[in-house]
């Protein structure tokens, strides 16, 4: 067994355990945590929620972590070090290529940022039509630059996760050490704050489907017409989750 083929199984294995602990506690958060908490009074969320948030944040934020850096380095070792980038190495564009790559891994977050902060990323259903289009541009650059569909596929999920992983880290964690101070000190916390942590968790639930998709690559090559099958996985996803959310709020304790 080559040592590449090693590293790749015990990152994958990682990557797989971390990811179930990230996206496990992210819908815990949206689709149990969030309609139950205006069901709890005051008094009980100061005793309960200082103590409850903070260890369930901690394995949160962590599994964000090792599921990102985990899937950046399969990234490296199975495309780049693999040779999978390109369907066509000799008529690739390498540039476009590289600018691809970096704006996959370093700039997708600072444009999604500013588009989550305009007017646009209060409205779920128009943040995600601008965001769909973009995906859309993005799909058509790896296209013109040569990427494989599986190439394609995975920058796109790696796109979403460092999004996410972004978001968790940047925006979520911070908004909600704020929130669990505000609540354990007895005082209300800063709307806006609160607005920012939901939003930014309400984004994350959203992108997680297509990323699950992603992460699923080699299993899905049956589809590897066009990448308009990715464009119609992301919107399914993106359905699924909304009926997530519509069916979340019907549910009662005993």
């Amino acid at each position: 067994m080559e040592a590449t083929d090693a590293l790749q199984a015990i990152f994958r294995w990682i990557h797989v355990v971390a990811g179930i602990m990230w996206i496990g506690l992210l819908y815990f958060f949206n689709f149990v945590n969030g309609p139950f908490q205006p069901t709890i009074d005051a008094p009980t969320k100061q005793k309960v929620n200082p103590e409850l948030m903070p260890r369930a944040l901690y394995w949160f934020r962590w599994g964000a972590a090792w599921t990102w850096v985990t899937g950046l380095l399969l990234l490296l070792l199975v495309f780049y070090h693999g040779r999978l980038v390109f369907d066509r190495p000799e008529t690739a564009s390498v540039p476009l290529a590289i600018i691809m790559v970096l704006f996959t891994l370093i700039a997708a977050p600072v444009v999604y940022d500013i588009l989550a902060k305009s007017g646009w990323g209060k409205d779920i259903r128009l943040v995600g039509g601008v965001g769909l289009a973009l995906v859309v541009l993005v799909l058509i650059l790896y296209k013109v630059a040569g990427f494989s569909y599986r190439s394609y596929v995975i920058h796109t999920g790696a796109m979403f996760g460092t999004i996410m992983a972004y978001n968790v880290w940047m925006r979520i964690w911070p908004a909600q050490r704020k929130i669990i101070t505000a609540t354990k000190q007895g005082t209300p916390a800063d709307p806006a704050v609160v607005a920012l942590a939901g939003t930014r968790s309400r984004h994350n639930t959203y992108m997680s489907v297509p990323l699950v998709w992603a992460m699923l690559n080699q299993h899905t090559t049956a589809f590897a017409q066009d990448f308009w099958t990715l464009v119609l996985a992301i919107i399914v996803g993106w359905a699924a989750v909304y009926l997530i959310y519509s069916k979340a709020g019907t549910v009662k304790g005993f």
